[in-house]
């Protein structure tokens, strides 16, 4: 008797991830382009990471990536960090493909909790981290409940808590993970990233795919797909601005900054995407 493993033929090398998988992921997120916005599920496997900590990212990062690729993987938009060098270190040991840091010379982006400052091509693949795919777990606990919601497209209860935030606190407080509508369709958690990032998925170039290993989920956002946020037509969607706020590197106030503690005890800004503000402070030479 054959076995499945016959039937798929020689998929190489196993590693950490073997081709069976690979092709499962594949197909989950064939299906998730098809259809945008929809949680698509699949059999998330042991990874040598903990559950919550990117599986579902590297996952599908392992599916895509071949050895002609030029992988980045960044961090809070930082290259150098502990989580980014070590996810990077393990893809390309793995596939053998080639680092990146270039933005703009990458052409796989696996990413936690920001969108790249430079605008993604066509050619370009950006693969975000997702801790908790599902945005109506805020306002309804039953797993069966939300599968109507989402099938009925029945998002009232995301609304009502919206605007009792407002009540509450004269704004919407919900700042990472906004809710957001795909092709005026399935309501997604756009994962942790800032709302500043939000609108850089509306009618990207790119391909963007979301994987959640904990919660064994694929969706995505196909390339000029439409993604709005939730808002109320008296209330305009606002991202995070700082008046007068620059990066103390580059000087640029476009971008998104965060804060960092200088030695005299002040606060200064800097560029989180740290590749993005490298450009600008070489194009000031």
């Amino acid at each position: 008797m054959r076995t499945i493993t016959d039937l798929a033929g020689d998929g190489g090398p196993r590693g950490i991830f073997d081709e069976l998988s690979k092709r499962e992921v594949r197909r989950a997120a064939l299906t998730a382009v098809a259809v945008p916005g929809y949680q698509v599920p699949f059999g998330s496997r042991e990874m040598p990471v903990a559950r919550g900590w990117g599986s579902g990212g590297l996952q599908v990062t392992l599916a895509l990536v071949g050895q002609d690729d030029r992988l980045k993987v960044i961090d809070q938009g930082e290259d150098g960090g502990v989580n980014a060098s070590n996810l990077r270190r393990l893809v390309v040991g793995h596939v053998g493909c080639e680092e990146e840091t270039d933005t703009g010379k990458a052409s796989l982006i696996q990413s936690r909790h920001r969108i790249p400052e430079t605008p993604l091509r066509a050619d370009q693949v950006l693969v975000l981290q997702v801790p908790v795919p599902e945005p109506l777990r805020a306002v309804e606990h039953d797993v069966r409940e939300q599968r109507r919601m989402h099938a009925e497209a029945d998002y009232s209860r995301m609304w009502v808590g919206l605007y009792e935030d407002i009540v509450r606190n004269g704004v919407v407080t919900k700042t990472a993970g906004y809710p957001c509508t795909v092709n005026g369709r399935y309501l997604i958690s756009p994962t942790p990233i800032p709302r500043f990032d939000v609108p850089k998925l509306d009618r990207a170039e790119h391909l963007t795919l979301f994987g959640a290993g904990r919660e064994k989920r694929i969706y995505a956002v196909p390339p000029h797909t439409r993604v709005e946020p939730l808002v109320f037509d008296d209330i305009p969607f606002e991202v995070e601005h700082t008046p007068g706020a620059g990066c103390r590197h580059c000087g640029s106030e476009g971008s998104y900054l965060v804060e960092v503690p200088s030695v005299d005890g002040s606060v200064a800004w800097v560029c989180s995407d740290t590749d993005f503000c490298a450009r600008n402070r070489e194009m000031e030479r």
